[in-house]
């Protein structure tokens, strides 16, 4: 913009300096010409006194030039200016200057020749003589007659070539002075028209570089007013376009960020052009790592790259389960897709990775829940049937074999019941269909009843029954639910504990450290701990990440015998959940086990 700043300033400048310059010239010659315009007429009128005031003679040259000589010096002293007189034929017969009998014939001189043409001859001629240029005026003695003499002036133009001259060194000066003035004024100029355009390009640099914020100060209402008018609803059109598409690409990053599968865009070329954040977890790679770079350069399995060189290739849509065993065994369903633009024309591949190892393992938990219920319920069936066909067989005219085997028939009809008592139960707490009726709840007195309804069961076998609870204990939580937790840890701590043991229940509250030896009516405690220990025959190390899943059993010798259906600690792990509460298990063979439970004092 400078340089057409200054690429503007130097044309005015140039414009106006050949305008003076011509203006200067012009004014220049006029004068000249106007002044010896005007010295010719001052030596013509001056001539016409002259003739007026003497007496022209004719003769012999030999008898005139004495007298036209006198004349003529006579003359230059009044006029100051050089005085010829020539005869008809030519010849000089009187000078002031020079001896006329010395002077060549004047007939064809340039003034002399206009004078006898016209009346009234000039001629500007140098003078070697005197080194300057003379004006010289011929008039005739007696007009309109060919052979008149002729009377000349001559006149020296030093005063006019010296203020000449001085007209010149004065139209330069001024050229110089109008030159500086034209420049300063022209360089405003420039910058005032210039000043909007660079404002206008500034702003223009500001959007390319994508600040759409950038607007120009309209000032006028001419083409630049105009020119910034139009950069600005320009802005605004790419503010408004460039905001849509930043909403877009949040939302389709937000969408691709927050995918279950993971999205892999691979283009004709094998780069890799687009990597979720999914797919980075599967895969085990940033997209950092492998966005611009061939698909090959990831370190994987031989299938994955493979089925996507077979997507390339073969441009259809291709299906595949793989299991992948880096960052961590997965089993993945790929789908790999074509891309095609609005031509028609190939432009790679979209591979979306969907893990499906834990669809597989709930199928493959399904298959074995409907096998664990259907032997646990073919079991007592069976034996129901069987002991049945023996009585209408004949055993039941036995009456103690009839009642022994009726008995069994009633205790598998039993276990039969609670089976699909635990069944039904466990599928509505699993499918969420159990409503808790949340409520406040003192842990002493709770603690109390539960443990005063396994009394019985634990004196059956003898096994003593403590509990320990903080006193002034609370907990928001569904009472019946909460019992039945409770229950169902003490009798199968009671079921797995040998005659003569100990099962003791403790309930307190759970402290941060920093709450550490601080006055307990100052604590506030968020959760409380319920820990159930029994001193029965423990559970094996391998035993212990499986002991909450559906139907397993550490001994199902010992399981079914003691009644257990298998679904108990499964039962007590999904209400713990629904408390939003957690529950551990801690255990050594020989020794005993503990359950520990934790609950927040309020539901959130």
């Amino acid at each position: 913009m400078n340089s057409y700043r200054v690429r503007l300033t130097v044309i005015m400048v140039v414009m106006v300096g050949f305008s003076v310059l011509a203006a200067g010239i012009f004014m220049g010659k006029t004068f000249k010409t106007n002044h010896l315009n005007a010295l010719e007429d001052n030596l013509v009128r001056e001539m016409k006194i002259i003739l007026d005031g003497m007496d022209w003679r004719h003769g012999e040259p030999g008898e005139l030039y004495e007298y036209y000589t006198e004349k003529a010096v006579r003359y230059k002293e009044i006029t100051e200016s050089r005085i010829t007189f020539i005869s008809g034929d030519g010849t000089v017969v009187g000078d002031s200057d020079h001896d006329p009998k010395m002077m060549d014939n004047h007939a064809n001189r340039i003034e002399v020749v206009e004078a006898r043409e016209g009346g009234v001859g000039k001629a500007i001629r140098h003078s070697d003589t005197l080194d300057a240029n003379l004006l010289y005026v011929a008039m005739q003695v007696e007009p309109g007659k060919q052979q008149s003499d002729i009377i000349r002036m001559a006149l020296s133009l030093q005063e006019v070539d010296a203020s000449m001259q001085r007209i010149w060194m004065a139209l330069f000066i001024g050229l110089l002075i109008l030159f500086a003035v034209a420049a300063l004024i022209s360089y405003r100029i420039a910058r005032g028209l210039t000043r909007p355009l660079e404002q206008i390009t500034r702003v223009a640099k500001r959007i390319k570089s994508m600040d759409y914020r950038a607007r120009v100060t309209v000032k006028s209402n001419d083409e630049i007013g105009e020119l910034g008018l139009a950069i600005n609803a320009m802005a605004d059109g790419l503010q408004v376009q460039m905001a849509r598409i930043h909403q877009n690409e949040s939302q389709l990053a937000s969408v691709l960020d927050n995918m279950i599968n993971g999205i892999v865009m691979i283009d004709r070329g094998g780069r890799v052009v687009l990597l979720n954040r999914r797919a980075e977890e599967v895969l085990g790679f940033s997209a950092r790592e492998l966005v611009g770079r061939h698909y090959t350069e990831a370190k994987q399995q031989y299938e994955l790259a493979q089925i996507i060189q077979d997507g390339l290739e073969q441009r259809e849509h291709l299906r595949e389960e793989i299991t992948f065993y880096f960052p961590e065994e997965r089993l993945l369903d790929l789908n790999l897709v074509p891309i095609f633009d609005e031509n028609e024309d190939f432009g790679g591949v979209l591979l979306v990775l969907q893990d499906v190892s834990a669809i597989k393992r709930l199928e493959r938990m399904r298959s074995e829940f409907v096998a664990n219920v259907s032997h646990e319920l073919k079991t007592p069936i069976a034996a129901v049937k069987g002991f049945a066909e023996t009585l209408l067989g004949g055993a039941v005219n036995d009456p103690e074999t009839a009642r022994s085997f009726l008995q069994i028939i009633y205790d598998e009809s039993d276990r039969l019941n609670r089976l699909i008592g635990d069944i039904l139960e466990l599928s509505k707490i699993e499918s969420r269909r159990v409503p808790l009726m949340f409520s406040p709840i003192e842990l002493g007195p709770f603690v109390s009843k539960t443990v005063e309804l396994m009394e019985s069961e634990a004196a059956r076998k003898s096994i003593g029954l403590t509990m320990k609870v903080e006193p002034g204990l609370y907990v928001e939580a569904d009472e019946d639910r909460l019992r039945q937790i409770v229950m169902n840890l003490l009798s199968n701590g009671i079921n797995y504990t040998p005659d003569g043991g100990v099962v003791s229940i403790l309930v307190e509250p759970v402290l941060q450290p920093w709450m550490e030896g601080m006055n307990e009516a100052d604590v506030d405690y968020e959760h409380i701990r319920i820990s159930i220990t029994d001193t029965g025959i423990g559970i094996p190390k391998k035993d212990l990440p499986r002991i909450f899943e559906r139907f397993y059993r550490v001994d199902k010798a010992r399981s079914r015998s003691s009644g257990g259906t298998g679904l108990g600690l499964s039962i007590v792990k999904h209400l713990v959940e629904l408390h939003k509460g957690t529950i551990q298990l801690e255990s050594n063979v020989g020794i005993g086990s503990t359950f520990t439970i934790e609950l927040p004092v309020l539901q959130q």
